[in-house]
């Protein structure tokens, strides 16, 4: 007898979590799959803070118009509005649920990054936000008696029935077997594709496994080409590129080249502050014009006490390498940090295969249009996955559960990614489909990868080659440049690429005129 729950939602990071609450806030059995234990995703690793109209010389067309700008004529406006006029809703209930945001005498604290016309960026410990956030969503969770947790299940396939989703496969983490568990609707929630690239800011799990079922299951996949590179990550030998939050630069961090000089402004009028795309770019400029692999941030005129607690675990992880934040040039370059990409979903989560629903990272709501404005994405996963929690409650509720297994469930799942792949992908990505792109790298880089493609491969190595060449293909698809894609053959924008790009397993790449991806998906 297959396993049955009224709800699936995988992926336990800010938008799974909120998901789930929702779910549970109608009475309805929730399962949480994750691939590692519950509180470790993209989430728990966000330093930078969450972005939300609060503050008194704030206002909602303020952050909806730096939200617009920062996305470079591909953002959906009604997406837009509705993350920046719930947001501020779902921030204040956060705070009644137990969640800990930095405050001086009682009143929050709200610090600006790139970007951003105002100082509206709310962090939690100085730079451990999402850390704090998941804590609490976690013990929120914990109060709804009919969500049950499961950890270290890794999902390894969706399944769709006369065209609907109704559960999925998973490796069950007790008995080391394959497993089915069915659903009136399933809710993916399991973050980006960092890891596809060789540097990159994070955590392991982010190797885009949800997009590529989705993809495999025939969802549409939109937007793929624009990945977004953080310009601070740690750079050193023998370390992990560690994060070095955007707010050090909101807070008066410079950058310098190798022999000290301040080069942003040879760039752009906004030095440190302008979007992330332009100063990556920039970054790996001046790392050509030197001849360096580095550059340096520069922290040193700030006061030490404010830094140490202003950026505590950022000071700690710097001083394990012998960096002091407070008197030392910190090396940085950029790494891949967030794809703006992912499945298509309207603004109720709804993906184009009836019963599958998306929030998160995982998804292509049209918030980020081509480039993310910092500190957008949690309250992105926030909004939308408490939305999509509500439209799956109320239009799935009469769903019904299938009670046998399916027909073709494989005999051995295998979740892993052989290192042979891995380290092939990732180089290639680095190098050809990186933060600045031309028709040769792609080209190479699209062989490569379908070369590896015609291998033996296991599920999990399968689909990480696919989540490089859906971006791969986007990316030499798309002659011109706009917000995080750049081709160095064409460096400017187009007025007619302002399209989205979509991907469906088995139909060629295509385009679509609708800036608004609209109600119905």
């Amino acid at each position: 007898m297959p396993l049955q729950t009224d709800f699936i939602v995988i992926g336990s990071g800010i938008a799974g979590l909120r998901a789930s609450i929702e779910l549970a806030r109608t009475g309805a059995e929730v399962t949480v799959l994750t691939k590692s234990k519950a509180s470790d995703s993209n989430t728990e690793w966000a330093q930078g803070g969450v972005a939300v109209v609060l503050s008194d010389d704030d206002n909602a067309e303020l952050h909806e118009g730096d939200t617009l700008e920062a996305g470079a004529g591909l953002c959906d406006e009604r997406a837009v509005e509705t993350l920046v006029a719930e947001g501020t809703r779902y921030i204040k209930q956060l705070i009644e649920w137990g969640t800990e945001f930095d405050r001086e005498g009682g009143n929050l604290v709200f610090t600006r990054e790139a970007a951003h016309s105002r100082r509206r960026i709310l962090h939690a410990h100085g730079d451990s936000t999402g850390k704090e956030i998941v804590r609490a969503l976690i013990a929120r969770a914990r109060q709804e008696s009919t969500i049950n947790l499961l950890p270290f299940a890794n999902t390894e396939g969706l399944i769709v029935r006369d065209g609907r989703c109704v559960g999925v496969r998973y490796a069950d983490p007790i008995l080391k077997a394959p497993r089915e568990i069915f659903a009136r609707a399933v809710i993916l929630c399991t973050g980006g594709a960092g890891q596809l690239y060789l540097h990159s800011t994070n955590p392991p799990g982010a190797t885009g496994d949800g997009i590529a079922m989705a993809y495999f299951a025939g969802a549409e996949i939109a937007d793929m080409e624009f990945v977004q590179f953080h310009p601070t990550a740690l750079n050193l030998e023998n370390a992990p590129r560690f994060l070095l939050s955007e707010a050090m630069r909101g807070e008066g961090g410079i950058l310098r080249n190798a022999q000290g000089y301040r080069f942003m402004g040879d760039y752009d009028d906004r030095l440190e502050l302008a979007p992330r795309d332009i100063v990556s770019r920039s970054i790996v400029r001046e790392m050509r014009k030197t001849g360096t692999r580095t550059v340096f941030l520069d922290m040193t005129d700030k006061d030490e006490a404010f830094l140490k607690r202003r950026f505590p675990q950022i000071a700690e992880t710097c001083a394990h390498y012998g960096l002091d934040i407070t008197k030392n040039l910190l090396p940085v370059s950029p790494a891949s940090h967030y794809c703006m990409g992912g499945v298509r979903t309207d603004l109720w989560g709804r993906t184009t295969i009836p019963g599958l629903y998306a929030a998160g990272e995982v998804t292509c709501t049209g918030v980020h249009g081509a480039n993310r404005l910092a500190s957008n994405s949690l309250l992105e996963g926030l909004v939308f996955g408490a939305r999509a929690g509500a439209a799956a409650a109320g239009e799935a509720r009469e769903a019904a559960i299938p009670t046998s297994s399916s027909d073709d469930t494989p005999g051995n799942l295998n979740a892993r990614i052989s290192t042979a792949v891995r380290k092939r992908v990732k180089r290639g990505m680095w190098e050809w489909v990186g933060i600045m792109r031309d028709e040769g790298s792609l080209t190479r880089a699209l062989s490569e990868f379908e070369q590896i493609e015609k291998a033996r491969l296991s599920i999990g190595s399968r689909n990480f080659v696919t989540l490089a060449l859906l971006v791969t293909r986007a990316a030499l698809w798309r002659q011109e440049s706009r917000g995080g894609h750049f081709r160095s053959d064409y460096p400017e924008p187009s007025e007619k690429w302002r399209v989205h790009s979509i991907q469906e397993s088995g139909r060629e790449i295509s385009s679509d005129d609708r800036i608004s991806f609209g109600e119905g998906g």
